[in-house]
């Protein structure tokens, strides 16, 4: 019987608050998370038995029975939220290395992980499939971050990202039913006993899958089920989905749900992306969980059964089978030497063969395969080593082969009009790198002309996210004339780039009751736009208003001896001050409650009247913007 004094309190509180705690650290250091995730767990574990004598989290012996299903579960769970990742109309635009990355890329990796962990490892050849199709994967939730991190171009990203988001279902697939033929064999069956039994399986599965899918995907678009009632109900059909495939045929849950995933994922419902957020959010905290358990659960002598020719598999798996599969996959297809190079080195392992590997290795030693016990610690170093490579890699290696697109951060600026266009000039002679969206080719005309990158098309469709390629921009800056559109940019691009990396203009234009009129339960809440350029009451119509009156954007930077005590007096009451460009290349959009960093060596964006075009006593000021409106002189 599971405990329930206060052990299984702590313990459940220590895998959560650390598996949290761990992604949080990752994010302010900029390091894997999945390596400080497991690096948490082998802390509250083994390291913790091997100082203390005993672990400080022992999951096994707090869960005890309850542990296998409860991971079994959460591992459902993070398979159907890769699934619903997956939208094959997506795939079809893709270019041709990522195609040939999906379709001969995995295949080939699997082949050489088989034989690395057959002649190096020496494990046998049926264990060497499984694991090699787990760890021939590379997810998604390790793969993304890496891509924001080294600011790669759009066809490396692209190759990366979707070999981790369709090969991950795939290996977990193919892993599943290698191991249902192990389990067979093992139960003593022949393997023509084993074929059937998996294939029945496979259709037990599949067809749960896609009638659990299309189902909720037709109640969905009948209006059967509430807004509020969709992503909880998802959550629920997924836990059911798995368990009635595993009742009725064993180990065919997996296939199940992520089959599960891939229908909705392709079913063009309105609210996908909702879902896709809420199972991220759920997938997140079991990813962290589950992570930490199985690190937890690992005692001192599983790792230390691994020996030399285990850790020799690991190099040769991430130095030799892995290059020479991308080689082998990409050849012809148009990437250059150093983008193959590149992509065959960096391809951090998955979280689903982390999650996996504990769950199947418990299942056929249970069946008497006492070999398949080395699964969950060599899956775990190859993980470790991998990700903790790359992570640290990733970067120093794009810079090294000229593939890194480095620089100083970029702004998306969404909306083309004389002021925004203007503010773009400020920002080009900033050297803040700037791209402006629009839906118009004739008002994006003037920004071509000026040299700008420009992108024409809607920045809220299907395929911004390939052609625009979100990951290369630290914010984003809504100035349409429509408030209620700059919101909607606002909350599309939130969840990716940060809520507090998305602005917009203010939605009222007024001096003193600003405040007010913005609070009114009427207007658009807080809640639903973007953090406010400026300040509140100076929305577009005033700043166009002053613009064709002859109000510039002028660039000033700060130093010793113009400090920004002396630039706020002369700028008067109110100064609409934009940007702030930091000595070392970053930039911060400056409002309410952002006050501007008083750093020499910055330069600061304004907005000003043109009698501030006169002289005066600022030795190191470089303000004097001066241009014609975009599109000619103003209207008299």
């Amino acid at each position: 019987m599971i405990e329930t004094g206060p052990d299984l309190t702590l313990t459940i509180a220590l895998i959560a608050g650390s598996g949290v705690a761990a992604q949080w650290l990752a994010w302010r250091l900029r390091w894997p998370s999945i390596v400080l995730m497991m690096g948490a767990g082998l802390i509250l574990g083994p390291i913790w038995a091997f100082a203390a004598g005993a672990p400080l989290v022992h999951p096994s012996a707090v869960f005890g029975d309850y542990l296998r299903p409860m991971i079994a579960l959460a591992v459902a769970v993070i398979l159907f939220e890769g699934g619903i990742t997956l939208n094959f109309r997506e795939l079809r635009d893709a270019s041709g290395p990522v195609r040939r990355m999906v379709f001969l890329g995995y295949p080939l990796g699997w082949a050489g992980a088989v034989l690395a962990l057959h002649y190096v490892a020496g494990l046998a050849w049926d264990i060497s499939a499984m694991i090699g199709a787990l760890l021939t994967t590379t997810g998604p939730t390790v793969v993304l971050p890496l891509l924001r991190q080294a600011k790669l171009p759009g066809r490396i990203a692209s190759v990366l990202k979707w070999e981790g988001i369709v090969n991950d279902p795939i290996g977990a697939l193919s892993a599943v039913f290698v191991f249902e033929a192990i389990r067979q064999t093992a139960l003593g069956q022949d393997w023509i006993q084993a074929g059937m039994a998996l294939g029945l399986g496979a259709l037990i599965g599949a067809a749960l899958g896609f009638a659990f899918g299309t189902g909720l995907s037709r109640a969905f678009r009948r209006g059967w089920v509430p807004e509020p009632m969709k992503a909880p109900l998802i959550l629920a059909a997924v836990l059911v989905c798995f368990s009635v495939a595993d009742a009725l045929a064993s180990e065919t849950g997996l296939v199940a749900v992520t089959l599960f995933g891939l229908v909705v994922a392709n079913s063009r419902l309105a609210s996908i992306e909702e879902m896709r957020r809420f199972k991220e959010g759920i997938a997140s905290i079991l990813v962290a969980s589950v992570f930490v358990v199985l690190a937890a659960d690992l005692a001192p002598g599983d790792l230390l059964a691994l020996n030399g020719w285990h850790l020799a598999f690991v190099g040769v798996f991430i130095l030799v089978a892995r290059p020479i599969s991308v080689v082998l996959a990409t050849w012809g297809s148009g990437l250059n030497l150093k983008e193959t190079a590149f992509i065959g080195i960096i391809g951090p392992r998955g979280v689903v063969a982390a999650a996996a590997a504990g769950h199947l290795a418990a299942s056929l030693v249970e069946v008497g395969r006492e070999d398949a016990a080395i699964l969950a610690p060599l899956v775990f170093v190859t993980i470790f080593i991998s990700v903790f490579g790359c992570g640290f890699a990733v970067s120093p290696l794009a810079k090294l082969l000229g593939l890194s697109q480095s620089g100083p951060e970029r702004l998306l600026l969404v909306g083309a009009n004389p002021w925004s266009l203007g503010l773009a000039d400020a920002l080009k002679k900033a050297e803040v790198p700037v791209t402006i969206a629009d839906t118009s080719w004739r008002r994006l005309r003037a920004a071509r002309l000026a040299g700008h990158d420009v992108h024409y098309g809607e920045v809220l469709s299907e395929v911004a996210d390939h052609r625009l390629e979100p990951a290369r921009f630290s914010a984003l800056l809504a100035v349409s004339p429509n408030d209620a559109y700059n919101a909607l940019v606002c909350i599309e691009y939130g969840p990716d780039m940060g809520r507090s990396r998305v602005f917009q203009l203010s939605g009222f234009d007024g001096p003193v009751d600003a405040e007010k009129v913005e609070d009114d339960p009427r207007a658009i809440a807080f809640t639903a736009r973007g953090r406010t350029l400026i300040r509140r009451g100076r929305g577009y119509d005033s700043l166009a208003r002053d613009w064709w009156q002859g109000w510039r954007f002028r660039n000033t930077k700060l130093s010793d001896t113009y400090p920004l005590e002396t630039y706020l007096e002369d700028a008067g009451e109110s100064p609409d001050l934009v940007m702030a460009r930091m000595p070392n290349g970053s930039f911060h959009l400056l409002g309410s409650g952002r006050e501007a960093p008083s750093q020499p060596g910055t330069i600061l964006i304004r907005f000003g009247p043109p009698e501030a075009d006169a002289p005066d006593n600022r030795p190191d000021d470089q303000s004097s913007l001066g241009c014609d409106p975009p599109g000619g002189a103003p209207p008299q």
